[in-house]
């Protein structure tokens, strides 16, 4: 009886490992946890980005504008953070490599501690995985500071889909917005291509486990 459990445990564990193996397939790793090789930082604040410990960390008073070379179009992006006390960063899709505007001329998702006291007067769509000014999403799903949450952005044709711990907080296509004041005022929407990239706001956050697969 021990014999068959323990076979069957054995089973259990390469299955999920299979399992996971395939759900990750056609990813590629976009940080190698050693240098910012593949990077560009643009307007660079304090000590910008640091690799500390295999991961990608934007100090106090640090951060700036860290893009990803690379031009994409239709993708999934999965990536790991960490948190701490009024942690605020964004993500840029289909942006423009440049300083500024990039939640208008490009788009953001923003990636911040909403739970914090300091936040606690912002508007819907500046909580976390909201498309700047555009698009909220749902809360709640943010795990404690110090702890490492899982997000999944998936960005194809007009849509963007972002998941966070497994659950959908936001999943919207830009067709939907009608309001001529917004759409005059983020040209970033119609664009079709462009750099994904961290968008530091001088507050301390870390990353790990940056991967992408193109659709």
């Amino acid at each position: 009886m021990i014999r068959n459990s323990l076979t069957i445990a054995l089973l259990l564990t390469i299955a999920t490992a299979l399992t996971a193996a395939h759900h990750e397939e056609g990813f590629t790793q976009i940080f190698d946890g050693k240098s910012l090789e593949g990077w560009n930082l643009i307007g660079k604040t304090g000590q910008g980005y640091l690799v500390e410990d295999g991961k990608l960390v934007c100090p106090p008073k640090g951060g700036g504008n860290l893009f990803h070379k690379k031009e994409y179009t239709d993708f999934v992006l999965r990536f790991e953070f960490k948190l701490a006390d009024g942690s605020n960063n964004g993500l840029a899709i289909r942006a423009p490599m440049q300083e500024s505007s990039l939640a208008y001329e490009g788009m953001e998702l923003q990636i911040i501690d909403d739970t914090s006291e300091r936040y606690k007067d912002i508007e819907p769509w500046q909580k976390h995985g909201s498309l700047y000014h555009v698009f909220p999403a749902k809360t709640g799903h943010l795990k404690p500071r110090g702890e490492w949450n899982q997000e999944e952005v998936t960005v194809k044709d007009r849509t963007v889909k972002v998941v966070l711990n497994g659950h959908t907080i936001l999943d919207v296509n830009m067709d939907y917005v009608k309001d001529p004041e917004i759409i005059a005022k983020h040209p970033g929407l119609k664009r079709k291509s462009g750099h994904i990239g961290f968008l530091g706001h001088n507050e301390p956050i870390a990353f790990q486990n940056i991967r992408i697969k193109e659709l």
